[in-house]
């Protein structure tokens, strides 16, 4: 079975941009609330607070499922390993659940890089690996220069962006997505249609959005410093929504609102 699609791992914790004592203690709540998969990036800055605030709670290893990401700027070979061993350093770890390719390389030699990420996991460095904020095409390639799987390629999912085609790509190379900006930073919540069908389940909005997404087969990162949030985004599993409400909001995904484009994210591929 895929680890995203584990029961305790469907729903992650997402920690950017959380940094210090706030990351820990969100990721506090989290655990308590019945988080046990957690998502950073060496990106964001802040695997040592995840790894601190992990070693402090005391839950068994084999119950966590912890994904960083690598940075752009580790992709040469002489550096790729390196940062990968920072990392679990910094997490205090000795593999990651999931290692991903944070973004597309910039040179389009998806080939080399891929083998990079695949030698990391060849080193136990990993147990799983994997893609983000790659395109369709990208997700082929993928699939087709690696002979083992792929566990997954992060990128936005919401109901006010489309992603129909990077849904047919998981579909046809068996690379399921995960969500960020899960909730659209929060423009989701300009349209009344998610409280309206939340007071069908006794459910808020922001609850509504998150089963949409995983009825749509992709696996969820959420991230709050709030208390009531953090145990309401993970609060999702005691509902189904019916085909009409899922058809409702689906019709949302026209809307087209990207929210990390290539205005704030220069080296962004060509969406599709």
């Amino acid at each position: 079975m895929n680890i995203f699609f584990q029961k305790t791992h469907q729903r992650a914790f997402g920690t950017f941009p959380l940094r210090h004592d706030a990351c820990m203690a969100a990721i506090a709540v989290a655990l308590d609330a019945g988080y046990r998969a957690f998502d950073t990036a060496q990106m964001y800055g802040n695997e040592a607070e995840v790894g601190e605030a992990l070693a402090q709670a005391g839950v068994p290893r084999q119950d966590l499922c912890v994904t960083t990401k690598v940075h752009p700027d580790n992709y040469a070979e002489a550096l790729f390993l390196a940062s990968v061993e920072k990392s679990l350093k910094d997490l205090r770890l000795d593999y990651v659940d999931a290692l991903l390719l944070h973004w597309p390389p910039l040179d389009g030699d998806i080939a080399s890089l891929l083998r990079l990420l695949q030698s990391a996991q060849d080193k136990g460095l990993a147990r799983h690996i994997g893609l983000s904020n790659f395109t369709a095409g990208m997700m082929r390639d993928a699939r087709d220069i690696l002979d083992g799987p792929i566990v997954t390629n992060q990128v936005e999912f919401h109901p006010l962006l489309n992603q129909d085609i990077l849904i047919r790509a998981a579909n046809e190379t068996g690379i399921p997505l995960s969500s960020f900006t899960s909730v659209a930073r929060g423009e989701v919540f300009k349209y009344p249609q998610f409280a309206e069908i939340g007071k069908t389940y006794g459910k808020s909005a922001g609850q509504v959005v998150l089963r949409w997404i995983l009825q749509k087969g992709v696996s969820v990162n959420t991230m709050s410093t709030k208390p009531e949030n953090i145990r309401a985004n993970f609060d999702i599993m005691d509902f189904t929504l019916s085909s009409i409400d899922m058809v409702r909001i689906d019709a949302l995904t026209h809307t087209n609102k990207r929210i990390v484009g290539s205005d704030l994210v220069p080296w962004a591929p060509d969406w599709d």
